[in-house]
C-alpha cells in the first residue's frame, strides 16, 4: 500500500503504517507482532516488507511489539539516544538501532524525516514530520502542551495524525486516581480536544487534506465528543476540515497517495 494507515491508537497500543513505492515503515510498535501482522494484511502489506520502525518514546504502548519485530526479526529501530537507552533498560537487550538526533532531519529510502521535541513524561519524546514526493505528513501525539516549536513544525502539512486525548470535564468526573488526572492534564501529559482544536485552527490551510484525531482516551473521551469539540472550535474561525478518529482495536481510514 502506498500511503499511510493508523493500525492502532490509544493507551493500549499505538502503531501507524507508512509506505511508498520504495520504503515501508512503522511509526511506533505498541501492539503485538501478531496484531500488527493481521492489521497490515488488511491493507495488503506483508510484515516481512517493513524496512524500519520509528519510535517516538519508550512508553510500553509504543514499544511492546519490539520484543519480536526488533529483537527476533531484526527490523532496524530508529530512535534518539535517550529513547534508545530507555528501550534497552526496558528489554535488557539492544536491538539494531539507527540513532537520530532530535531536531535534525535525516533520510531513509525516499522519506525525509524530521523528529522534533514534544512535552511528555519520558526521556526525550519526539513527534515526526515526514516528506515523501511533494507531500508533508505530521504525526504528533503524546504531548501535554503545544509549544511554538510544535505549531511551527506542523504547518503546511497535507495530512495530520494529531492527538485529541481527552475532554477535561470527563477526566475530572472519572473514577481514575488523582495522580492519573494530574498527569493527563499536566503540560507533560496528553493533549485535550480543545487544545487539539486550537492547534488545528492555527495551522489549517487549504491544502490540508485530512486529519486523524488520535490517541483518544477510552474512558475520558469518545469519538463523537472529540469530533464535535474540534469541529466547533474550527467552525468559529470558518474552517471546515475532513477528519476522522483513529480507533484502538481497528485500523483507521487508510490514506492513499
Amino acid at each position: 500500500m502506498k500511503g499511510f494507515c493508523p493500525l492502532a491508537s490509544g493507551s493500549k497500543g499505538n502503531c501507524v503504517y507508512l509506505g511508498t513505492s520504495r520504503t515501508k515503515i512503522l511509526i511506533d510498535a505498541g501492539i503485538s507482532t501478531k496484531a500488527i501482522k493481521a492489521k497490515l494484511e488488511e491493507i495488503n502489506v506483508d510484515l516481512a516488507d517493513i524496512d524500519a520502525i520509528l519510535i517516538t518514546h519508550e512508553h510500553g504502548d509504543h514499544i511492546q511489539g519490539l520484543k519480536v519485530l526488533a529483537y527476533k526479526m531484526g527490523i532496524p529501530v530508529f530512535a534518539n539516544s535517550e529513547t534508545a537507552k530507555g528501550i534497552v533498560d526496558c528489554f535488557h537487550d539492544c536491538p539494531k538501532f539507527k540513532i537520530f538526533s532530535t531536531g535534525e532531519t535525516f533520510e531513509f529510502g525516499d522519506l525525509e524525516i524530521h523528529p522534533f521535541s514534544i512535552q511528555h513524561d519520558t526521556l526525550d519524546p519526539v513527534a515526526f514530520t515526514i516528506r515523501t514526493e511533494s507531500l508533508k505528513l505530521g504525526f504528533c501525539t503524546d504531548l501535554g502542551f503545544v509549544t511554538s516549536l510544535v505549531q511551527n513544525q506542523l504547518r503546511n502539512c497535507d495530512y495530520l495524525y494529531l492527538e485529541a486525548n481527552h475532554q477535561p470535564s470527563m477526566v475530572h468526573a472519572s473514577a481514575r486516581p488523582m495522580v492519573y488526572k494530574q498527569r493527563v492534564l499536566s503540560r507533560s501529559g496528553h493533549l485535550s480536544n480543545e487544545a487539539c482544536g486550537k492547534l488545528l485552527s492555527e495551522i489549517a490551510h487549504p491544502q490540508l487534506k485530512h486529519v486523524h484525531l488520535a490517541h483518544l482516551s477510552s474512558e475520558c473521551n469518545t469519538p463523537e465528543t472529540a469530533i464535535s469539540v474540534v469541529k466547533q472550535i474550527l467552525s468559529e474561525k470558518g474552517i471546515d476540515l475532513e477528519m476522522c478518529t483513529a480507533p484502538q482495536e481497528m485500523i483507521s481510514k487508510a490514506i492513499f497517495f
